[in-house]
């Protein structure tokens, strides 16, 4: 793969804070070894794959729809949601957990911090899985031609209601992008795009792996699961341990931009470099018995929302997100079981996540 790899927790921290030395701009790389990399080009990067100073103004845009506090006024919301889905999914036979709740209830909500209607969301999961592809690094040309003319779907789409907006303002992202767009020229056209595409994605993808996983991890481990029935006040330190557990981003890509070393590993400039988040995160040198899914473990320092400057902008929503859907499973259904010991997972490298989760559900 021509990347140096690194799967310790020491080191993968040390890099993912390290923005001066390791890049995520690809467009950085020397042009002739660029033309030889089998890694998707990115044409628009997003935040996700650029550096200060335009990473930092980009982000300052968007920083104040995810603040904890503007977080939190979601979670009435959220919980309702949650609800209706259920309502919708549950069968006392059983049904898939991710096509009921884990997949649907992430785009919902940021479909709707977007503004996008409700008729419109299946739509919108179908272009962002699809999207979200481009982020494998053995991805084939098939898979990414498809990833591209989602890319280009989604554009067409958030044009149309960027130009509703400007006219008809709502409270809601698309519309404060407007607003700052039309304040002066820090916001172009091509970035707004790069970055609903990108909150589409990274608001839709990771949450649904975070709650498929973490379910999956304690229907796998009925006696922490029994703790969190006896007390839910647990429930968010369990989240942390669950994102830990079984990582829904499982690596990270970055570029070298300076000769350097890492633990005495000398790199050089235009070396690819590839972090482990989700080895990282079962450690033994950062965790005591770093396997075992303990739901009171303490300085869980876990990478699974990175670190440094491209720390999750997302992380109160999906810590949210996943808090209150195991509160509500937890709250309907006493005795919640696996249908299957061994639910398939995705075919996929970087972002770990469920195929299906059959369940019975008998309250």
């Amino acid at each position: 793969m021509d990347m140096w790899i690194f799967s310790r927790h020491a080191e993968v921290d040390a890099v993912l804070r390290d923005f001066r030395r390791f890049s995520n701009d690809q467009r950085k790389r020397d042009p002739a070894r660029r033309r030889r990399s089998s890694l998707p080009q990115m044409p628009d990067p997003t935040i996700l794959f650029l550096d200060p100073p335009d990473h930092t103004r980009l982000r300052t845009l968007v920083n104040k729809a995810f603040t904890p506090k503007a977080v939190a006024a979601l979670e009435p919301r959220i919980r309702e949601m949650t609800h209706e889905l259920l309502d919708a999914a549950e069968d006392p036979a059983g049904f898939d957990l991710m096509e009921g709740l884990a997949n649907p209830l992430p785009v919902m909500v940021i479909a709707e911090m977007l503004g996008v209607p409700l008729e419109e969301r299946a739509q919108f999961r179908e272009w962002s899985n699809r999207r979200a592809r481009i982020l494998e690094p053995l991805i084939d040309a098939r898979t990414l031609r498809i990833a591209n003319e989602a890319s280009e779907s989604l554009n067409t789409y958030f044009r149309s209601i960027i130009q509703t907006r400007r006219t008809e303002p709502r409270d809601d992202i698309i519309s404060a992008l407007v607003h700052v767009e039309e304040e002066g020229d820090r916001l172009t056209e091509r970035e707004m795009l790069a970055m609903l595409r990108l909150l589409l994605v990274a608001g839709n993808e990771t949450t649904t792996n975070l709650i498929g996983n973490g379910m999956l991890a304690l229907l796998r481990h009925p006696e922490q699961l029994q703790v969190l029935r006896e007390d839910p006040g647990r429930i968010p330190a369990a989240v942390e341990e669950l994102l830990r557990y079984d990582s829904p981003v499982q690596a990270t890509l970055r570029l070298v931009l300076e000769d350097t070393e890492v633990n005495g590993i000398p790199l050089r400039r235009d070396d690819n470099v590839l972090l482990l988040n989700g080895a990282a995160n079962r450690d033994p040198a950062a965790f005591d018995h770093p396997d075992r899914l303990d739901i009171g473990r303490r300085d869980n320092n876990h990478v699974a929302f990175g670190r440094g400057i491209h720390f999750c902008l997302g992380a109160p929503l999906a810590r949210l997100e996943g808090r209150v859907a195991i509160e509500v499973l937890l709250e309907r259904y006493p005795s919640l079981g696996l249908l299957s010991e061994r639910p398939a997972f995705r075919t996929s490298v970087v972002l770990r996540g469920l195929e299906t989760l059959p369940v019975k559900a008998a309250a």
